[in-house]
């Protein structure tokens, strides 16, 4: 009988240990698979659209816009930039997105292609036919395009020109930017330097003392928040309009933040 109980301990005691290995092989794969990293936003087909251009060559005329980047030099984007139509324009959410745009079918075309960011809306004018000076009349897909863009890809005395373009990714150096208006109950925000598609589809902001609240899109690429957040580190979470990435950038803003300045992230969109 001792024997008899021997062997079916032991029994026991192998099939125990098999299950906790294979239990144990179970955990390590579960905790040792890599999250998946968020794709990173690719180029976009090529599409036709048409050209023009807006101001002289200093791009004087082009600063501020409807995206509320305010001097684009001081803002990194320069004389590279573009007003969209409205169809293109996406009521603000195309803000920051970044094309590439060459000139075809015409006489005054010059090779190769230039990239521009949307930082400004080109407004209809329904005085004018959408195919006689009406350019930016829905649901044409325009291009305003700043004077020195323009001349990258055609010869300023045309005007207007055939132009194929396409989204890019935007390459970006350092994190996301915020610029501060408002005041300590009501905060607005204007975000820039976004890389990967450019854009933002909706905002949170954190305070130190608070969870996280949602932000309402003013205009462009500001978001909103009605809040009481002075005297409080800040944080934010992103989500792109395009590929739909979600990051959080932490401690963006010290305690003793101010409006009318800028703060930068460590982190951006693929």
């Amino acid at each position: 009988m001792a024997s008899f109980n021997y062997k079916w301990s032991l029994i026991f005691l192998i099939i125990g240990s098999i299950a906790l290995f294979h239990q144990a092989n179970l955990a390590a794969a579960y905790y040792s698979t890599p999250s998946p990293s968020p794709a990173k936003f690719k180029a976009m087909p090529w599409k036709l659209a048409y050209a023009t251009f807006y101001g002289d060559e200093s791009a004087s005329e082009t600063m501020g816009g409807a995206c509320g980047y305010g001097n684009l030099f001081n803002s990194g984007y320069g004389t590279a930039t573009a007003a969209l139509s409205t169809v293109l324009f996406s009521n603000g959410y195309s803000c920051g997105q970044c094309f590439q745009i060459m000139c075809v079918k015409s006489k005054f075309c010059y090779k190769g292609f230039t990239t521009v960011t949307a930082t400004n809306l080109c407004p209809p004018n329904w005085a004018q036919d959408s195919n006689h000076g009406g350019w930016c009349n829905p649901p044409r897909q325009h291009f305003d395009m700043a004077k020195p863009a323009f001349m990258k890809i055609a010869q300023w005395k045309a005007g207007i020109v055939p132009v194929s373009y396409r989204r890019v990714p935007c390459i970006k150096k350092d994190g996301i930017r915020f610029a501060f208006q408002g005041n300590g109950y009501w905060l607005l925000v204007y975000v820039m330097n976004v890389a990967g598609g450019g854009d933002v589809a909706s905002m949170w902001v954190k305070g130190s003392k608070t969870g996280w609240i949602s932000m309402s899109h003013n205009w462009g690429a500001s978001y909103q928040a009605f809040a009481t957040l002075a005297g409080q580190t800040l944080s934010f979470k992103l989500t792109s309009y395009t590929s739909h990435e979600t990051i959080i950038a932490y401690n963006v803003a010290p305690s003793n933040w101010r409006v009318g300045m800028n703060y930068q992230a460590k982190v951006n969109f693929h």
